[in-house]
């Protein structure tokens, strides 16, 4: 079975919409996928979506509202992008309960991508974001939240912009719709997917070639079975770790030459 988060009422909120998207019930095969969104906002099974084809694509070039809006407006492109969404999550809630994991995977990664948008689109100016681009970025998975928040804490003190996951398809999920991280600093041992699978479906990926892997786990590199080198992790830390000895070699290895792609 694929779980999507770590337990059953975790949620992905998009704060400038409105909308979470969260996990019900996982009984078996069968998974249950809720979207919470403002009454203007239409979230419709897959199989009902063409009742709703005339409002999503008026006719005559006339908005939903009865406006003279065109088809290339905001309105219309937010609709579209609602409508996708929408569409994504029924089609990866289907996918899933049918055993097609791999593909429930990539259905929801395009509907987080969907809400992306709009979400971005919605954002208000952050003078803070400018500032923040220039920061290298490392991607923080590990299933111990304490530690997780601890080390994130100490890397943001020491100049880095950080996101945490709680487990490789947390992780694999948000590398599928946030922007690529300059680094991802992997724990081996997780629920769900845990740190080797989560190697082989980064490298794997083709959008994320060349992307450095640091392992930062309690097991030695000796016991496993993911290599040091471009199939594997680029280093090796091995826990309890020196914060300021990892953070040196996150300098060392962001300002070296990049990985070939």
């Amino acid at each position: 079975m694929l779980v999507l988060s770590r337990g059953v009422e975790d949620k992905i909120v998009f704060p400038n919409l409105g909308i979470t998207v969260a996990i019900l019930r996982v009984s078996g095969n069968r998974v249950r996928v809720g979207v919470d969104a403002p009454q203007d906002v239409k979230v419709l099974r897959h199989e009902l979506a063409h009742t709703y084809a005339g409002d999503l694509n008026p006719a005559d070039g006339a908005s939903p509202s009865g406006s003279t809006e065109s088809p290339g407006s905001t309105d219309h492109r937010q609709r579209n992008l609602l409508n996708n969404a929408s569409l994504a999550l029924s089609l990866a809630e289907r996918q899933l309960n049918a055993g097609m994991h791999a593909k429930a995977l990539v259905t929801l990664r395009r509907a987080m991508a969907q809400f992306d948008r709009l979400d971005a689109g919605a954002a208000p100016t952050d003078p803070a974001a400018a500032d923040q681009a220039d920061r290298p970025h490392a991607l923080l998975v590990d299933d111990d939240a304490n530690e997780s928040e601890l080390l994130a804490g100490y890397l943001e003190m020491s100049g880095f912009q950080v996101d945490t996951a709680a487990d490789g398809l947390q992780a694999m999920v948000h590398l599928g719709r946030a922007r690529r991280p300059d680094v991802v600093l992997l724990d081996m041992h997780m629920p769900v997917m845990d740190g080797p699978e989560t190697v082989r479906s980064i490298r794997a990926e083709k959008d994320l070639a060349g992307l450095r892997v640091f392992a930062v786990t309690g097991e030695t590199a000796e016991r496993s079975p993911v290599p040091i080198g471009p199939r594997g992790v680029d280093r090796w830390f091995t826990k309890p770790i020196k914060p300021q000895a990892l953070v040196d070699s996150l300098h060392d290895e962001l300002t070296a030459t990049p990985a070939a792609s």
